[in-house]
């Protein structure tokens, strides 16, 4: 079904891969360390909230993964997660779908969220550390090749990523791998319903945010 969907990247129309990942790095480090600072697309807990998210679901939550939250979905709109199960959080950033998944499967679930940037890692420990929770890891990846075990989760959910991967048939193709038979992918994220011109596709600044 992906593969019908979707055909490989073509590499001629991109910005070299290592020079975006690079960029995309600068400008998340930037919203980890510094969500203050402003951007080009909403952040915090005022998008939070304008992307429906409980304020009970936030509630344990650490303040400092709320206010570098810069989603474009709510993987949760799809359903709530069920207790004991496993999920992998792809482009976890500052942890705070990773952290709210953790609290809906319980004690006898896990989670392992996935991102590139350090800096987002080290926010989400942090606040995973703040808040005991003790059922989620975070580990250092890209979602294009996920640290994650064949068939090792239950659900997979994903929160305003894919429209940062150039490659994305391989970004579903590692969702899929790490699913369970029957597992569920719940995403949030962009879609657009015309081709994005060659020009746009080379433009660094245009996949940054």
């Amino acid at each position: 079904m992906i593969s019908t969907i979707l055909q490989p990247v073509q590499t001629d129309d991109l910005p070299a891969l290592d020079q975006l990942r690079e960029a995309i790095q600068e400008e998340y480090a930037v919203v980890a360390n510094d969500p203050a600072h402003g951007f080009h697309f909403h952040t915090g807990r005022p998008l939070a909230a304008m992307l429906g998210y409980h304020e009970a679901w936030l509630s344990a939550v650490p303040a400092a993964s709320i206010a570098s939250f810069a989603g474009t979905g709510n993987p949760f709109h799809i359903g709530e997660l069920q207790p004991g199960e496993r999920v992998v959080d792809v482009g976890c950033g500052a942890g705070i779908d990773s952290l709210i998944a953790a609290a809906m499967v319980g004690p006898h679930g896990e989670v392992i969220g996935v991102d590139m940037t350090p800096a987002m890692l080290a926010r989400a420990r942090q606040s995973a550390a703040e808040a005991q929770v003790a059922n989620v890891e975070f580990r250092e990846g890209f979602g294009e090749a996920l640290p994650i075990a064949d068939g090792w989760a239950d659900v997979v959910i994903s929160n305003g990523v894919l429209n940062l991967m150039p490659d994305k048939l391989k970004a579903l193709q590692e969702m899929a791998r790490v699913l369970k038979v029957g597992g569920r992918l719940q995403i949030g994220d962009i879609l657009v319903q015309k081709p994005v011109p060659a020009s746009a596709k080379r433009d660094i600044d245009l996949w940054t945010g």
